[in-house]
């Protein structure tokens, strides 16, 4: 049974911990530390990284290592909340503690194992940016229990037990070997609305920045790929000549797919659908390289030839009609979001193209865009964009306070049967006033 003497002793050899960043000189102690005493006997990790050692009166006794997140995680993506192609451009906020070594005994330094964590963790972020670029939201880490790891420490700082992993090693640069030996996984927020602000639509504005310009996977099955590029089909091709190398299908069914995801230019049209598997490719309608004997995607100046001689209305109005019969639900909830086109200019003063578009919140696909007038804004171009979408009953649109106007609610609710979530600001004064007379000051107070 430990005395007040003996905690007092330990709490006061806590206090004279010290934490760094290694230095570069000494990472050849680190590394042989890691492969000689630590479990898994690497000091490898991928990716970017950041070491720190740990110091007691200039003595080293932890060793700790945060790396890249793992790629895929079914146990994080859930807790988390997000999309495919939302862990796609934000898998940047996750960090993975890849390594944890303490060097002294358990039983000599009672509860320096959260010590030191706690004390990493509190740094992290800030340490994570300045040398990356990137602050830090999520922090992962695997215990493995066959050893009798318990994960003790990581629960004294507030991490949570998700689940097993798939239990799959990596064994190459693209292939995975079953090790039928899952770890626990382990995940904690750095700040308390880091899983909300990873799930959101839009990031707030000084993380948004830190986000990866990728679409990520392909959300559709090659059976789906397919109809819409029957639907095509029906298009003329006005092109004449021979030695094309793409069908007007194949180039519309490639554009419609890459648009919905996000892309928002030609280029980003190439980028997305160049990013399409072999089969997903051969679902779209894509001909064999005869030199290669793979499929290929559209170059930006094919998706720029082709779509320039088509009737838009026509080709909106197909791939609403497709998207509504294949994908009922994520019709449910619509998120309306203004953006501004990358590289576009028009009129004489130069400005950028403004589009107001409908995601839909569960697979972030874009369903409808509309072109912003020019010295106009978002509020007259909200019917026209959501009359674009062929079947609304039932939904939710969700928008930004400019959208709180009496006629674009009574439109989504009376003529489209559906509802709306709008956020509600200054721009309407009386309603505003009357709301924070009625409603709880809690709903004024959360902070967004």
């Amino acid at each position: 049974m430990k005395t007040e003497s003996d905690l007092s002793s330990s709490k006061y050899i806590l206090g004279q911990i010290n934490v760094r960043i290694l230095d570069e000189s000494e990472r050849a102690r680190f590394d042989e530390l890691l492969e000689q005493r630590h479990y898994l006997k690497s000091s490898r990790v991928g990716g970017r990284s950041l070491r720190y050692v740990v110091e007691l009166n200039g003595e080293w006794i932890a060793l700790i290592c945060f790396s890249g997140a793992a790629p895929h995680l079914a146990g994080r993506e859930e807790w988390i909340g997000w999309t495919p192609t939302q862990r796609a451009r934000r898998l940047g906020f996750v960090v993975n503690n890849s390594r944890y070594l303490l060097l002294p005994d358990r039983h000599v330094y009672p509860n320096l194992g959260s010590k030191v964590l706690s004390m990493c963790l509190k740094r992290l972020s800030g340490d994570w940016e300045r040398v990356w670029g990137q602050p830090v939201l999520v922090v992962e880490s695997f215990v493995d229990e066959h050893l009798g790891y318990e994960g003790t420490c990581y629960k004294a700082c507030g991490f949570e037990a998700v689940g097993p992993s798939a239990g799959y090693g990596r064994n190459s640069r693209d292939y995975y070997l079953k090790h039928d030996r899952p770890k626990q996984l382990y995940l904690r927020e750095l700040d308390t609305r880091a899983k909300k602000w990873l799930s959101r639509v839009r990031m707030p504005v000084d993380l948004a920045r830190h986000e990866l310009d990728r679409a990520g996977p392909c959300p559709f099955k090659a059976e789906a790929l397919g109809s819409l590029l029957e639907l095509f089909k029906s298009f003329k091709d006005p092109r004449r000549g021979h030695g094309l190398v793409h069908r007007q299908s194949f180039v519309l069914a490639c554009a419609s797919v890459s648009m919905l995801m996000g892309a928002d230019s030609y280029k980003a049209m190439e980028d997305v659908s160049g990013k399409f598997t072999q089969r997903q490719l051969r679902a779209l309608g894509a001909r064999k390289d005869t030199r290669t004997g793979r499929y290929r995607a559209p170059s930006d100046s094919t998706f720029f030839r082709v779509l320039g001689m088509v009737d838009a209305a026509a080709f909106d109005e197909l791939v609403g009609q497709w998207l509504s019969l294949r994908e009922l639900s994520t019709l449910k909830r619509i998120a309306v979001d203004g953006k501004t086109l990358k590289g576009s200019k028009r009129g004489e003063d130069g400005k950028a193209l403004q589009l107001l578009s409908a995601v839909t919140h569960r697979l972030r696909l874009t369903v409808a865009q509309r072109e912003i007038e020019e010295k106009s804004n978002e509020i007259p171009a909200l019917e026209p964009l959501l009359e674009s979408i062929p079947r609304m009953q039932g939904s939710l649109v969700t928008a930004d306070a400019m959208q709180c106007q009496q006629q674009a609610c009574a439109y989504i609710t009376q003529q489209r049967g559906a509802d709306y979530l709008i956020g509600l600001k200054g721009n309407q004064s009386g309603i505003l006033e009357r709301a924070q007379i009625k409603l709880p000051q809690e709903f004024f107070s959360l902070r967004t």
